[in-house]
């Protein structure tokens, strides 16, 4: 478990217990989304590569430190879409790549239906994105592409977990960072986290 990081920090845990909550609506669900997605990020990103930097303030001269490496959005659709707008509050420059996969409901196995990454990587950390961490089959599935793509470094940013999804994408890929703001209890029969939050997708956009 030294690879996974579940948040703390006091804004997360109240947000997320906004979050859970069945009376939230789908518009105050948005944005506790994409606000966790800001608070997250910025912890996932604590290990970035800098270089030192000297500016000019109006007293004089300052050194500081400029972020170095390129960093690439791996949104899952569709629930995954919630998160790219809190992190790109933190980081505006990132590029944002979509891959569509849906978890067959009688197999849970993720099935891929949308992939458009160009022929040659052109990041050097991917974030892949998706509330919730459940089987684990779609974020084992999608690191499976990036890897394949030629990605180095990759981490996985979501809201909640299941032992079951944590312990699946670790085996499968012990050097991917999980940073989460929860681990819950388990799995249920048909593949949904409890307590959970239901399922994020139609929590987000509301069907």
């Amino acid at each position: 478990m030294s690879q996974v990081f579940v948040s703390r920090h006091p804004l997360v845990l109240h947000k997320l217990t906004a979050l859970r909550d069945a009376t939230t609506d789908h518009r105050a669900f948005r944005d506790l989304v994409r606000e966790l997605a800001l608070l997250l990020c910025y912890e996932a990103t604590q290990d970035l590569t800098l270089a030192p930097k000297t500016v000019s303030t109006p007293m004089g001269l300052a050194q500081g430190y400029k972020a170095e490496e390129t960093i690439g959005l791996v949104p899952i659709l569709r629930a995954g879409l919630g998160l790219v707008d809190g992190v790109m509050e933190l980081l505006p420059n990132v590029q944002v790549w979509h891959i569509g996969l849906y978890r067959d409901e009688k197999t849970l196995r993720p099935v891929e239906y949308y992939n458009r990454l160009p022929t040659e990587p052109t990041v050097q950390i991917c974030l892949v994105l998706d509330p919730m961490l459940a089987t684990g089959g779609s974020a084992v599935a999608t690191v499976d592409i990036l890897k394949r793509w030629g990605v180095r470094r990759i981490k996985f940013l979501g809201l909640i977990a299941a032992p079951e999804g944590v312990a699946r994408l670790t085996a499968a890929h012990p050097d991917v960072p999980i940073h989460v703001a929860a681990v819950d209890e388990r799995l249920n029969d048909i593949g949904f986290i409890i307590p959970g939050l239901g399922d994020a997708g139609d929590r987000q956009f509301g069907t």
